[in-house]
């Protein structure tokens, strides 16, 4: 996802990292905008703080700061999208902390991801292995419709190899949470886990790699937009705030 901030046409001032929990986009946005200030969120678009960064530290009263939303010239997301269950509300909330013309750049996961561990979970009948994921045709609508424009999207496969099913389970256990309705809401017992071991390692065995590698494909959307003018709705009596009209002013002196 790096590759894309070659795209930008102007440096950011200020870039919003929403809710990258392992952080590893951070060199990567600093080698690209060195000048940019980089703003740390979490998933629900509150800022990183120190002491504040684990689960039960941020049961603690939030400050007034914490509760002002930081607005940022680009907003950067690295597959954040399987952690929430509410798309337009999340691609609201960014359309709300970027300006007009501000930059979206976001990576997601593809419907395609997963394909071999849900046929296995189908198959024992334990429910949804995973989320559904939206295809990049479906979330570039989603973005007009949130109020951006001109989205592009691509996506690209990869496959991922693990030596046993236990390492296989420990790195997709590091990428989320499954929020889908269909998932086991339950708890698993010991039994349970040993079975599905057992069946992680016979229903991948005839896609294992020639080492014996087991494996498994990820689909990854890419997109980019930006934020859309303000739209003026059109009715026989029209009132538009001083605000909107500012906003309009402005973006037709940035035009050519």
């Amino acid at each position: 996802m790096a590759d894309r901030l070659s795209l930008l046409r102007e440096p950011p001032r200020r870039i919003l990292d929403w809710g990258e929990p392992l952080g590893q986009a951070e060199a990567a946005l600093r080698s690209a905008c060195p000048q940019a200030r980089l703003l740390a969120l979490d998933v629900e678009g509150q800022p990183l703080r120190p002491g504040r960064n684990r689960w039960w530290q941020r049961l603690r009263p939030a400050s007034a700061d914490d509760l002002t939303p930081t607005p940022g010239d680009m907003l950067w997301s690295n597959l954040l999208l399987h952690w929430v269950d509410d798309l337009p509300a999340l691609l609201a909330r960014w359309h709300e902390r970027l300006p007009t013309n501000g930059m979206l750049m976001f990576s997601a996961f593809g419907p395609d991801t997963l394909a071999g561990l849900r046929r296995i979970w189908a198959a024992q009948g334990w429910g949804a292995a995973c989320s559904t994921w939206m295809d990049m045709h479906d979330l570039g609508d989603a973005l007009v419709q949130a109020g951006f424009r001109d989205p592009v999207m691509d996506m690209e496969q990869l496959t991922l190899t693990w030596e046993s099913p236990e390492a296989l389970l420990a790195e997709l256990r590091t990428l989320g949470r499954n929020t889908a309705p269909q998932r086991f809401a339950g708890l698993r017992t010991p039994r349970w886990h040993e079975a599905m071991r057992q069946g992680l390692a016979e229903g991948l065995r005839g896609s294992q790699t020639p080492d014996g590698r087991l494996q498994l494909r990820f689909e990854i959307v890419y997109g980019h937009a930006l934020r859309a003018a303000p739209r003026v709705p059109v009715a026989a009596e029209t009132q538009v705030s001083v605000d909107t009209l500012r906003s309009m002013a402005r973006q037709h002196r940035r035009s050519p």
